[in-house]
């Protein structure tokens, strides 16, 4: 007869240890709203308080002008006139676009923003910059900071024909920083569905509100810089 197995005898059968959750590589920021303080309030103040006048659905991607303008494919002087048709065919007032001129000579920089996105690209993590933006801005917007020292990558929407909330940007700019894995990647914005976009791409999010302090906390957290702060 066989011998009677113990309780002793048995081998121990542990399940495997999860899969590490993936190393995060690269940081992907907005511009207005994350680098500097937000722009709505001008595009509110041109609107009339009903900014989808101006700007439609911002967290849809359509052929309303402010996205085509986004995406490069009219000029400013075209959406101008393109908005004010509108609002004079739906009986309303004309817009009053003035504060819209002085719309990047009003934002202020965020300037522990810019001191923190220096010292990840010190630390070796890679940085990239996906702003939807004008054509006619690209000179003021970059005037306003050190752009390229900051940023190993910079995808501006009106020059690669895509906006954000579309992940098509997102992989672009992934692609960009040599076809870096979604999950490796997270990217800061003050607009919930433009993260909700990136998501859709595989990225990891961070809301950044006003101030953008905690937000950062919460990155240091995900990136494991620091201990999670209280």
């Amino acid at each position: 007869m066989g011998a009677t197995a113990s309780a002793s005898d048995a081998v121990a059968v542990t399940a495997p240890a999860p899969e590490p959750a993936a190393a995060i590589e690269a940081v992907l920021f907005d511009f207005t709203g994350v680098l500097t303080t937000s722009p709505w309030p001008a595009l509110e103040a041109s609107a009339g308080g009903n900014v989808e006048r101006l700007v439609g659905l911002y967290h849809e991607d359509t052929d309303h002008p402010w996205h085509r303008l986004e995406r490069g494919e009219i000029t400013l002087s075209d959406f101008l006139a393109a908005v004010q048709a509108a609002a004079e065919a739906e009986g309303g007032r004309p817009l009053d676009l003035s504060p819209l001129r002085g719309l990047l000579s009003e934002l202020r920089v965020h300037e522990d923003v810019v001191a923190y996105v220096a010292a990840l690209r010190a630390e070796g993590y890679r940085t990239a910059l996906v702003t939807n933006n004008i054509r006619e801005g690209e000179s003021a917007w970059r005037g306003m900071l050190a752009v390229d020292d900051l940023f190993e990558v910079v995808v501006d929407s009106s020059a690669v024909g895509m906006r954000k909330p579309d992940p098509a940007i997102f992989s672009h700019t992934l692609s960009l920083l040599g076809d870096l894995p979604a999950d490796r990647a997270v990217f800061l914005d003050d607009v919930n569905t433009n993260l909700d976009g990136a998501r859709r791409a595989g990225l990891h999010t961070v809301l950044v509100g006003d101030p953008p302090g905690p937000a950062l906390e919460e990155l240091d957290t995900l990136l494991g810089r620091r201990a999670p702060h209280a």
